[in-house]
């Protein structure tokens, strides 16, 4: 069973899908009529990128409306219906996350995934540290390793200081990836989607190299990736 078909689906119920400039940022119209949130508010983007992303998904629906593949339009969502109301736990879940941060694990064992992770993982943290100020401890294993109370604040502050869109895709991402650093830096354009999707998995990918991967689990991996790619082109887009 695929994530499409989990619940049944709406069918396609207009044949036009434009976007035009309003009260608040940019609605998504099918066929003249602006598309409201599942909590009944207006469906507004912040930029025109956006909303042409959006308008993408919905101009791809065939003969049902398929939400869990509309990405952009789940996040959308999310943001005017729950993000706008709780700005602050969302804003905490990425301190959360920069708290337990995935990179910050290395493995103790087999030598080679070892240097693999380092080889790629440390030049982020050492980014994190100069772009953000975010000074992680590592750790060798899977014990928690407690981070700085200044990294945790710091990481609460720069969560506060975005907007609503920007907010969610940080929060999604990093639940998404385990890591807020991955997250940033995608946001900031030192990653793409696919790269910090590629990075977030590296013990994984290290084991299916020797062991292989069943159905179930090579599903799940394709929708991550295609979550990835998706956060790239949501933050593209909010930068216009």
């Amino acid at each position: 069973m695929s994530l499409s078909d989990s619940a049944p689906h709406p069918k396609r119920f207009y044949k036009t899908v434009t976007t035009a400039a309003g009260e608040g940022g940019f609605a998504i119209l099918l066929d003249g009529r602006a598309v409201k949130t599942p909590a009944g508010a207006r469906l507004a983007l912040p930029s025109q990128a956006l909303a042409e992303l959006v308008a993408a998904e919905w101009a791809a629906q065939e003969e049902f409306i398929v939400l869990p593949l509309m990405g952009a339009t789940r996040l959308a969502y999310t943001v005017i219906d729950r993000i706008t109301q709780a700005r602050a736990e969302t804003a905490a879940e990425l301190a959360r996350y920069a708290g337990a941060d995935l990179i910050c694990y290395f493995a103790e064992t087999p030598q080679a995934l070892v240097a693999l992770q380092h080889q790629h993982w440390e030049p982020l943290l050492d980014w994190a540290q100069t772009t953000h100020g975010l000074r992680f401890q590592r750790a060798s294993g899977i014990i928690h390793q407690a981070q700085p109370q200044d990294t945790l604040d710091r990481a609460l502050a720069l969560a506060q200081a975005q907007d609503d869109f920007t907010l969610a895709g940080l929060a999604f991402g990093a639940a998404l990836f385990g890591s807020a650093v991955l997250t940033l830096a995608l946001q900031g354009g030192r990653l793409s989607g696919q790269a910090a999707f590629d990075l977030s998995r590296l013990d994984q990918a290290f084991q299916e190299e020797r062991w292989g991967i069943d159905d179930e689990a090579a599903a799940r991996t394709d929708w991550m990736q295609q979550e990835a790619l998706l956060l790239e082109r949501w933050f593209l887009a909010l930068k216009g």
